[in-house]
């Protein structure tokens, strides 16, 4: 007992104790996962609303660490940020418990609907759902990414020159381009002052290898699946911009090169993904149900999300041990602008493409005042009101 005392006894040096435990934090991820519409500008949001504002579980240091990290790995953004606030306190267990959180409950529902897509022949309620949802999830992040703005970047001069900038540049190309948040951090750091070497070694990680399921694997296809794995390895590994970027990637891969997927089916899996909460990029389990059954849906995803899990926690240890040091914090500071330039931008590329007539238009703004007005709101119901008023309408718009 006495060694237990000795060993419990808290150590000055020690980070504090987290105010939350690991099992609330995935539950956290777990309600986000199921209930987050609107992709990754709106996700990231909603943690930094959460977690950061509302619950002060992570601070924002932390927060904007991670935020810079995601901006400049590739992979998904928002499945990135999560599996790095998950890393902050409770280290590698949990950064895997609360990235599965995040990402199992969107998965499992694009599987159900590559079930009933493939047994009626497409879903022909889904665009009217998304013409109403699509509209409404701007103004969800519209609001977003104005809290984000007045947050991160204050009233600092250079990092609104940063801002606009990455936003205009979101606006002209349709994606977001890694030299602008690499420039923008080495921006900062040059105007604010030299930054100081920092030297470490990775840390030594052992992983261990998924157990397969109970379901037949008598007759799949084991060279699809092979090609499955490594054009989607390739994709999460390489490919830049989240969402924004992915789709016109996934589509000259799984359409023009190896014709998976038909024109319509590609678009009706963004549709899925679009109509589905959590992270965008979950369409590539869609994808590879509709390319080869479960297997390939569990394949394809695995293989998306397991490369931006390995460059979140590889160096996330260096980003906490040297965050503080003034160097970086500068770096941190322009990356984050002009992260939260290009989520602004995205705000109106996505606009772009769901605000296309007046009903959309007054969708957009009652979702913006609705939750401006009644910021307990929760997002999810705003969402299925768009979705029935979509149902509505759309064959109507449609018909004129």
């Amino acid at each position: 007992m006495n060694d237990l005392k000795i060993a419990a006894a808290p150590d000055a040096s020690a980070e504090p104790v987290p105010s939350y435990t690991l099992w609330q934090l995935v539950r956290y991820m777990l309600r986000l996962g199921t209930f987050g519409f609107g992709g990754p500008v709106a996700l990231v949001g909603y943690m930094y609303r959460d977690l950061v504002e509302q619950r002060g579980w992570i601070s924002d240091a932390d927060y904007k660490e991670g935020m810079a990290l995601a901006q400049l790995m590739p992979g998904p953004l928002a499945a990135q940020l999560a599996i790095y606030l998950g890393y902050v306190h409770f280290r590698l267990w949990g950064a895997t418990l609360v990235g599965l959180a995040f990402v199992l409950p969107s998965f499992l529902m694009v599987v159900a609907l590559g079930f009933a897509y493939k047994a009626y022949g497409g879903i022909s309620w889904m665009q009217a759902v998304f013409y109403g949802v699509g509209a409404s999830v701007i103004g969800i992040i519209a609001l977003s990414s104005y809290k984000l703005t007045t947050k991160s970047v204050g009233q600092d001069r250079l990092l609104w020159a940063i801002y606009l900038v990455s936003a205009g540049v979101t606006i002209v190309t349709q994606s977001e381009v890694i030299w602008v948040f690499l420039g923008a951090g080495l921006l900062v750091w040059a105007v604010r002052g030299p930054l100081k070497r920092t030297r470490g070694q990775f840390h030594s990680m052992a992983w261990v290898a998924p157990i397969a399921g109970a379901l037949s694997l008598e007759n799949l296809d084991w060279h699809k699946l092979g090609q499955i794995a490594a054009y989607f390895t390739y994709a999460g590994a390489f490919v830049f911009g989240s969402g924004l970027a992915i789709v016109p990637f996934l589509y000259g891969g799984v359409v023009k090169e190896y014709a998976w997927l038909t024109d319509r089916q590609f678009v009706d899996a963004v549709a899925v993904a679009m109509i589905t909460p959590g992270p965008v990029v979950i369409t590539t389990g869609f994808i590879g149900f509709l390319t080869s059954g479960f297997w390939g849906a569990v394949v394809a995803a695995a293989a998306t999300f397991l490369p931006c899990y390995l460059l979140t926690v590889i160096p996330a240890p260096y980003f906490k041990k040297h965050g503080k040091h003034p160097g970086v914090v500068a770096f941190v500071d322009g990356v984050t602008a002009a992260a939260v330039g290009a989520i602004a931008g995205a705000v109106v590329v996505l606009g772009q493409r769901s605000i296309v007539d007046l009903p959309t238009v007054a969708l957009f703004l009652a979702t913006a005042a609705v939750l401006w007005r009644f910021k307990k709101l929760p997002e999810p119901v705003v969402v299925l009101a768009a979705a029935l008023i979509g149902l509505a309408v759309y064959p109507l718009v449609a018909h004129a």
